[in-house]
């Protein structure tokens, strides 16, 4: 039975519950998922609360992965100084499996985390227990430690022990945080879901990351190892991620959906401050509020998400938005139980000096 796969962006490899790799060269065996009709119909783009929890607690003891997240390691290192994850990392290990339990466990556009979590705590124990216990194996002694002992004698408590651990971790880490981040995976989606419209899927695959290639019927990552899996009508979840740069991670078998999981665009800026000064022509042209959320439209985003960004209130933001649409400066389409507003051509000339 195969499983999750990571492949890091400098080089390394991590595979998850895989027993039956055979390559070990880079590029020896690549990484395939095979597709049928009825697969070619049901991808589809998510985004996981839960999951970019897991990848920032990760993230927090790999320091390959601060680079674009140094700004915000600044900010949550006290708070991240208060918490014991401990049992989160002893689960985590740099090679080989990490619990699928951490995984996205509802594949939607807005999908919260109360919703993920509920999900992750009513995992069969029989199931978490095979889970845990791969991941405890892919560290010398873990398992035959007290703790790792602790897990598999009682599979159904370590669940919820994790998932208290990890629910600190989201309102500590990740939730205060969050419109800025979904901002830029609900801006990755949109993107993509537009190329996805306008190339189609073989085309749309590489330029998630180059490491993926597609020949009409099979998805290639580019790694070292083999994996082999057939969809069989589950189809694909293709999910941007901030945390899991600079790693591809992809597999989880059932019971879980399969998944990719992919660096979103646009991480450069994702923690650069933004400020509201817009240029003075253009604020004395539009007022200096409607000017601020003009230039800060960088990424489609949602009302909410700007109001964070911009530090306005939100029904301020929403009286701008609305005139600058009017005004044929912006546009807006729902996404989910959301409305994305974005830049149009003569917007962005605005917006831009141009």
């Amino acid at each position: 039975m195969g499983g999750s796969v990571r492949a890091d962006g400098a080089g390394g490899i991590e595979f998850r519950r895989l027993p039956n790799l055979r390559g070990t060269g880079a590029g020896d065996m690549p990484f395939r998922l095979y597709f049928g009709d009825e697969d070619l119909m049901r991808c589809r783009f998510a985004v996981s609360p839960l999951w970019e929890t897991q990848e920032a607690v990760r993230t927090l003891r790999r320091p390959d992965r601060h680079g674009y997240h140094t700004p915000w390691l600044r900010r949550i290192r006290k708070a991240a100084h208060e918490l014991d994850l401990s049992l989160l990392w002893l689960l985590m290990p740099r090679r080989g499996h990490t619990p699928d339990l951490f995984g996205p466990q509802r594949t939607g556009p807005a999908t919260t985390f109360e919703e993920e979590i509920a999900a992750m705590r009513a995992t069969d124990p029989a199931v978490a227990r095979e889970d845990l216990a791969r991941a405890l194996a892919a560290t010398p002694g873990a398992r035959e430690s007290s703790r790792g002992r602790a897990l598999l004698a009682d599979p159904e408590r370590a669940v919820h022990r994790l998932a208290d651990a990890l629910e600190t971790a989201w309102h500590a880490l990740v939730e205060p945080e969050w419109p800025r981040l979904r901002a830029l995976l609900e801006a990755d989606v949109a993107f993509h879901s537009r190329r996805l419209a306008e190339v189609g899927l073989g085309a749309l695959l590489p330029e998630l990351d180059r490491r993926l290639s597609w020949n009409g019927r099979t998805l290639t990552v580019d790694w070292a190892g083999e994996y082999e899996r057939r969809l069989d009508g589950r189809g694909l979840v293709l999910m941007p991620s901030a945390f899991c740069w600079p790693d591809v991670v992809s597999g989880f078998e059932p019971p879980w959906q399969p998944v990719l999981v992919y660096p979103a665009r646009g991480l450069g800026g994702l923690w650069a401050e933004r400020g509201s000064d817009a240029g003075e022509a253009l604020a004395r042209l539009l007022g200096r509020g409607r000017a601020a959320v003009l230039c800060a439209l960088t990424d489609p985003a949602t009302t909410t998400a700007l109001a964070h960004r911009l530090g306005l209130a939100p029904s301020s933001v929403s009286a701008h938005l609305t005139v600058l649409r009017d005004a044929g400066l912006l546009t807006s389409r729902r996404y989910g139980h959301q409305v994305l507003y974005e830049r149009t051509p003569l917007g962005m000339a605005l917006a831009s000096g141009g």
